[in-house]
């Protein structure tokens, strides 16, 4: 019986392990944090439900199960969010994530009528089976891009995002675990359902798209916050993005490993946001290693490409690495592009790629292995992640440029999406305040 419900394999390890670390780090962070709160203890309650809630998700190995405890997640993490009733910024916030969370499970609700009808079976591991051996139905196809459609309003993907970015009233613990474990479980639930969706197209192609225009958008405007908290909202915007374009390429190892890795990182970073301010402040105040200038841009650039075709090259050679396939090649260019800054190190250049290689060919062993990305998303991730790259180099080369002057504004605003979305779903259905 055990066996319909839950699930134990190498990726309920992983992901039971990571919650238990960021589970007990923000609980006890939080029976500090809060001394002295009249209402402590129902915020501690509120803060182990959300977390018992986030476990049976990692365990669960039946779609009903699955869907009840995200929505469980929801329900418990919306009171935290809404924990201080008389801030009125953080009802509307909460109230305007509580939308989006309900529109999720709705979406979620039809996904599993669409694999009940298409497997006759709700168990996850028998579906994934099932898409191995056989094409998909046209049901199960709907089916995946209705999870693909739920994972990308709960991951706050454009234009979903603003309620991520306007939470910072609540605790900061609060804003740990959202960052480090929740907003990322549509990451995980794809991962369960890698099979489905690699044979689906459409969901693919949405999540690419989707993904790839967050990631290059968040990454912008993050570049304009001076606000530690609000910077690193927009930060986890953009990983969160860059995530489901992995998953939208068949990349589940690298998503995996992003998963697990961005949510230790954000967990650290909110829990020690003060140490952060302090760090960026001391930043400013030293003097700048240097002029960013247009010859030593491009001599990073061949300097990280260089870098990665030489580990890539040598990787290939080992009898115990598998063949990198195309779209592992782009997720190598963006890696170059990541590290030109580090260019100034030889051991850094080569450091990274070959760290990110073995780490694909270590979860490559864990996870299934995606289907061939068509060369169209290919070429559009790989044509926005280097349009970002140029931007952000002339940001840094010349921020008075004309250019820069007239996008400042506009990434300033987050170009106006959240506006336009609050306008609509407010007039739908207004908050209390």
């Amino acid at each position: 019986m055990w066996q319909t419900l839950f699930r134990v394999d190498a990726i309920t390890i992983a992901m039971a392990m990571l919650v238990a670390v960021v589970g007990v780090s923000v609980m006890r962070f939080s029976a500090t944090y809060m001394t002295g709160d009249p209402r402590r203890h129902e915020y501690l309650q509120r803060m182990a439900l959300t977390i018992a809630c986030v476990a049976v998700i990692v365990f669960a190995n039946h779609l009903v199960l699955l869907v009840a405890a995200w929505t469980a997640t929801s329900l418990a993490l919306h009171g935290l969010l809404a924990f201080y009733r008389d801030r009125p910024v953080a009802v509307a916030v909460a109230h305007k994530k509580f939308i989006l969370a309900r529109c999720a499970d709705v979406v979620m609700v039809g996904a599993v009528i669409a694999f009940a009808t298409a497997f006759d079976t709700l168990r996850i591991d028998e579906i994934a089976a099932r898409a191995d051996a056989a094409a998909l139905p046209v049901s199960a196809q709907v089916g995946a891009v209705l999870v693909a459609v739920a994972a990308i309003l709960k991951c706050a993907q454009l234009p979903f995002h603003g309620w991520l970015i306007q939470v910072m009233e609540a605790p900061t613990p609060v804003s740990s675990l959202l960052h480090a474990g929740i907003v990322n479980l549509g990451g995980f639930v794809l991962l369960r359902l890698a099979p489905v969706v690699d044979g689906t197209i459409v969901a693919r192609t949405l999540l690419v798209l989707v993904g790839t225009t967050t990631a290059v958008i968040a990454a912008l405007v993050m570049t304009t916050r001076v606000s530690v908290k609000v910077s690193l909202a927009w930060s986890t915007c953009a990983q969160m993005g860059f995530m489901l374009v992995q998953c939208g390429l068949g990349l589940w190892e690298m998503a995996s490993l992003h998963l697990l890795a961005h949510s230790l990182y954000k967990a650290h970073a909110f829990l020690r946001a003060g140490d952060t301010v302090r760090q960026t402040q001391l930043r400013r105040m030293l003097a700048p290693a240097g002029p960013v200038t247009i010859a030593s841009t491009v001599r990073g650039v061949v300097a990280a490409f260089a870098g990665v075709a030489v580990v890539s090259v040598v990787w290939t050679w080992l009898p115990f690495t598998s063949t990198p396939t195309a779209a592992l090649w782009v997720m190598g260019g963006i890696v170059a592009l990541a590290v030109v800054p580090l260019v100034g190190s030889p051991l850094a250049a080569l450091a990274v790629p070959a760290v990110y290689f073995a780490l694909h060919e270590v979860f490559a062993g864990i996870v299934p292995h995606g289907a061939n990305t068509p060369a169209v998303l290919l070429a559009v991730v790989a044509v926005a992640f280097a349009a970002l790259f140029a931007v952000q180099s002339l940001i840094a080369i010349d921020g008075t440029h004309p250019f820069v002057r007239r996008l400042h504004p506009w990434c300033f605003s987050g170009f106006a999406i959240d506006d336009a979305f609050t306008r609509v779903a407010f007039s739908v259905w207004a908050p209390r305040t």
